[in-house]
Order: C-alpha cells, then sequence, then structure tokens
C-alpha cells in the first residue's frame, strides 16, 4: 500500500522561502507522475505543480509559475517543492499526490491522482 508523508512546512515572513519534501513508499516512486497542491481555509483543493515520471517535465499554476519549483529524486522516493518569493496568499495546507498510471506526462486534475498525504501546513505572514 502506498504511503506519502509531507514535511518542511512551516511559519514563513513574505518573501521566505520554504522547501516542502514528500517521502513515498509501498510502491517504485520512479514509474509515477506526482504533484503537489493545496487547501486554504474556506476554499476548494487547487493545483500547484506537476511532474512528470522523470522529473524531466513539470507544469505550474500560474500562481506560482516562477516562484516554485517542482523536482524529484527517484533514488529517494522523494518529491519536492521549492517555494521561493512566498507571499500570504500562499497560506495553506499542502498536499502531495500520485498518480496510478505507469510513465505519464505530469498531470493538473485531483481526480488523476490515486493517493495523497496527510498535507503540512504552509502559513507566510505579511
Amino acid at each position: 500500500q502506498v504511503h506519502l508523508a509531507e514535511s518542511g512546512g512551516g511559519l514563513v515572513q513574505a518573501g521566505g522561502s520554504l522547501r516542502l519534501s514528500c517521502a513515498v513508499s509501498g510502491r517504485a516512486f520512479y514509474r509515477y507522475a506526482m504533484g503537489w497542491f493545496r487547501q486554504a481555509p474556506g476554499k476548494e483543493r487547487e493545483f500547484v505543480a506537476a511532474a512528470d515520471w522523470s522529473g524531466g517535465s513539470t507544469v505550474y499554476a500560474d500562481s506560482v509559475k516562477g516562484r516554485f519549483t517542482i523536482s524529484r529524486d527517484n533514488a529517494k522516493n522523494t518529491l519536492y517543492l521549492q517555494m521561493n518569493s512566498l507571499k500570504p496568499e500562499d497560506t495553506a495546507v499542502y498536499y502531495c499526490a500520485t498518480s496510478d498510471v505507469r510513465y505519464t506526462g505530469p498531470k493538473r486534475l485531483a481526480d488523476e491522482y490515486s493517493a495523497w498525504g496527510q498535507g503540512t501546513q504552509v502559513t507566510v505572514s505579511s
């Protein structure tokens, strides 16, 4: 059974940086596309960034493009999200997710992911 565990969240001032990690166990991590989503209080979960199975193809939400970078280390079974120039509107619980279709491109829709982590809180103060 696949298990995802996010870490790296916290409280940071506007303009600061954080790096989130998502450790995956229970499956061959390198075969599957991965993504990051976030959910702010009172709002729906929204797409942030995604990477294909190799990490060579990535996509981003317009709101984070140029500030966030998704990457993966297939040898360590770990997905990352480097977040720079953080804004108060980035405050949310951040979730990582994995698809269950092998060797596919990055995916923007939550329905295309089959397993999720518990989330890590990111709070950006103004």
